[in-house]
């Protein structure tokens, strides 16, 4: 499946290179809501939640209630992935809440498992020079994630694995870490960060590896029709 990206700070929609800097921004939320309309899921993250500077709750609670969408950014307590699923998400994207300083942190996985549905999860596994981010990218683990996704599996029903080193630059992406991420685990599991074209995507798809793209579609390297034909044409698994 292809997944265009609405990222959310300040009430609009941006995109940020390697989650710093402010690159662009792109229509209102509705519009576009309105260009990814042949898409039958959309990518919501709330990128202020993510960086605790308060949250566009309303936004995503719009967005819900008028597309199937999968929403994160922030969500680092068992209330707030339920209130981003009251909201109306589809599911949950949970990341930095799921590891503390010792690795997975299992205590509170449980506890999100024990009162929202693991189908309703997404992990998130950002990674940067071989390390797991965490914080909105902000601080670095001692992690890597081919070496803690079996760990998680049992926590949720796939994983959003983003190659920051590559996030926004328009470079292409690491074909060759999704692929070993892909060999680590049979859970669903979505690539973002640097897919920049076609080839990108079909590459992904042979390794039956959704693609969440943004950059590439709001600079329009990657033109929306022909991105929703291949859409409909590849990732016949989903």
């Amino acid at each position: 499946m292809i997944f265009p990206c609405i990222d959310l700070m300040g009430g609009k929609v941006v995109q940020l290179v390697q989650g710093r800097v402010k690159a662009l921004e792109g229509d209102s939320p509705e519009t576009m809501l309105e260009k990814f309309a042949a898409f039958p899921q959309i990518q919501v993250i709330d990128l202020d939640a993510a960086m605790d500077r308060g949250s566009n709750d309303g936004l995503v609670r719009m967005l819900a209630s008028k597309a199937t969408i999968r929403a994160g950014g922030g969500v680092r307590t068992v209330e707030r992935a339920q209130a981003v699923l009251t909201q109306g998400a589809h599911r949950v994207i949970v990341g930095t809440a799921a590891f503390n300083s010792d690795g997975v942190d299992h205590e509170f996985l449980e506890s999100l498992v024990a009162v929202v549905d693991r189908q309703r999860i997404i992990l998130a596994l950002d990674s940067q020079h071989g390390r797991i981010v965490i914080k909105g990218w902000s601080e670095s683990t001692e992690l890597a994630a081919e070496d803690v996704i079996g760990q998680l599996a049992s926590y949720c029903s796939g994983f959003l694995c983003t190659y920051v080193d590559k996030e926004g630059m328009m470079q292409g992406t690491d074909l060759d870490w999704f692929r070993r991420l892909r060999a680590c685990t049979d859970r669903e599991v979505t690539a973002a960060g640097g897919i920049t074209s076609l080839a990108d995507i079909e590459a992904l798809d042979a390794m039956q590896i959704h693609a969440a793209i943004g950059m590439a579609i709001y600079t329009g390297h990657l033109d929306l029709p022909g991105l929703a034909e291949l859409a409909g044409r590849t990732f016949s698994q989903s």
